[in-house]
Formats: C-alpha cells, sequence, structure tokens
C-alpha cells in the first residue's frame, strides 16, 4: 500500500471497520432472508441461515493483538485487519422442521429474521453515520 493509502486506512478506526462490516453481513444476510421468505412455497426447499456474530465478535476481540495476520485454525481471522477479514457462514438451517413436501422454511420465524435484521442495520447505518459526521466536523474545525 502507498503512503496516501496508509494515511488513508488510519483515519477509519476499529469501530469504523467493525460497523462496516457488520452492515456487510447484514446485507447479506437480508438476502439469504429475502430468499428464505421467496422459496416458503417451493418444495425441497431448505431454509438457510448466516452465522456472522460469532466470528466478528471474535475478530473485534483480536484486532491489533496479534501482529501477524493470519486465519487460526477454525478459520477466524487474527490480528491487524482480522475484522476485514472475517466471513460470514451461509449453510442449512439445522434447526428447521420440515413439513410434507420437504421445505424448512417457517414463514413466521423469517419475517421475524428480517425485521431484527433491519432494525440492526439501521442501528449500524445510524451508528456510523455519526461516526462520519464528527470527522466532518474535526476537518471543518467545527465551522
Amino acid at each position: 500500500m502507498n503512503i496516501e493509502g496508509d494515511r488513508l486506512s488510519k483515519i477509519f478506526d476499529k469501530t469504523t471497520d467493525a460497523l462496516a462490516a457488520s452492515m456487510n453481513f447484514r446485507s447479506l444476510r437480508h438476502n439469504v432472508v429475502s430468499s428464505n421468505i421467496a422459496n416458503a412455497e417451493t418444495p425441497g426447499y431448505h431454509a438457510k441461515v448466516v452465522d456472522f456474530e460469532d466470528a466478528l465478535a471474535r475478530a473485534i476481540d483480536l484486532e491489533g493483538l496479534n501482529k501477524e495476520a493470519k486465519l487460526d485454525g477454525d478459520h477466524f481471522a487474527l490480528g491487524s485487519g482480522a475484522i476485514s477479514r472475517s466471513r460470514a457462514d451461509v449453510y442449512d438451517n439445522p434447526v428447521a422442521n420440515m413439513t410434507n413436501d420437504q421445505n424448512t422454511v417457517d414463514l413466521e420465524q423469517e419475517m421475524a429474521n428480517l425485521q431484527e435484521n433491519t432494525i440492526m442495520y439501521k442501528a449500524a447505518l445510524q451508528l456510523m453515520n455519526k461516526k462520519i459526521g464528527s470527522m466532518k466536523y474535526a476537518i471543518s474545525e467545527g465551522r
């Protein structure tokens, strides 16, 4: 990375990186849940879930504690830049009940998941806007 890139990357802190990663994961979750809802009547469709909270929390906890950027045995990112390298797992819902047509989508649960995800996305977006607003204020020296 060049000097300008290094300076730019230092503008954003761990909180900003975590919020951005959370928003990306929430967007992925929105797509997966929307797909589940769209396939609620599709025979044989298996509902999917997105799991990223544990990987993101661990990356946030470990960010900066290890100077080398690497992945551990559980594929969790460690070290500098760990947050941006965290990955979500998408897999078939293991606790879903199967209907007579082999479909595992629980429409009520999926609608609740979509609403919860929307609220969490909006909260992260508001926090990101506040962080950027405070940077704008600092740049303009309060004018």
